[in-house]
């Protein structure tokens, strides 16, 4: 696992941004195309500012796939994280080759993560844009999390210390508004990426950058998985690093 600390989140950012755009720009020269992973959350306002504003890649060349997704929220509402990977990311980069997003809003969300699956399936992963969650989460992977599942994505249930954190970060007015439940990609299918490029500033993070670089592999904190990674790239600010030795 590579650590990289800068002082403030934009540096983060455009660190985080520039290391993961190398990766799809050497993709799409050697193969004609590039698959990626997005995540969404405060912590990836940085990076994917700046990684839009990318001048090394032809975006009609990559294909996105949607990291997770509340069950029962529709793509318009204000914390779907449809809405934004499409006003922060897609509506931005102009045509991509595709974007896989989740459907959280379906009618049968088992049937949607089987959808998901088949799409996914063999696709080679060059680069995830992800982060961690303050309860030690990977994507919507709270603990304990699964890591023996090999579904590409699962349906999870959101413990109180993660809808807390969505509720904290004002997408929802009150903690009996943010859903119970999500889509997700599952933690065995995101270390299938060739590069993990993982962003994690603010200090409320600190405790779980802590458990995941230093801490045992658990699945009481799923990010702790991120340390069998061959490529994992943790790129933190001063608030987020101060637990880490």
């Amino acid at each position: 696992m590579q650590l990289h600390t800068f002082q403030g989140k934009d540096e983060l950012g455009a660190a985080a941004a520039t290391a993961g755009a190398e990766q799809i720009r050497v993709d799409i020269e050697r193969h004609g195309k590039a698959n990626i992973v997005l995540a969404t959350g405060a912590s990836q306002f940085d990076t994917l500012s700046a990684l839009v504003r990318s001048t090394a890649i032809d975006w009609s060349k990559v294909t996105v796939f949607h990291l997770d997704e509340y069950i029962g929220i529709g793509p318009n509402h204000p914390a779907s994280f449809r809405r934004y990977l499409r006003e922060r990311f897609a509506d931005k980069v102009g045509p991509l080759a595709d974007f896989h997003y989740i459907a959280g809003d379906t009618e049968s969300p088992d049937a949607e993560a089987r959808r998901l699956a088949q799409l996914i399936d063999h696709r080679d992963i060059c680069v995830a844009f992800i982060g961690i969650g303050e309860n030690g989460h990977l994507a919507f992977n709270d603990p304990p999390a699964d890591f023996t599942t090999t579904a590409p994505y699962i349906v999870v249930d959101l413990d109180e210390q993660c809808r807390q954190q969505q509720m904290g970060e004002g997408w929802f007015d009150s903690f009996h508004a943010v859903p119970t439940r999500a889509i997700s990609m599952s933690v065995n299918q995101i270390m299938k990426a060739r590069t993990l490029i993982v962003s994690v500033p603010d200090e409320r993070k600190a405790k779980a950058v802590h458990c995941a670089v230093e801490g045992p592999i658990t699945p009481e904190c799923p990010a702790s998985m991120l340390q069998r990674h061959p490529d994992c790239r943790l790129y933190l600010d001063t608030e987020s690093a101060v637990l880490v030795e």
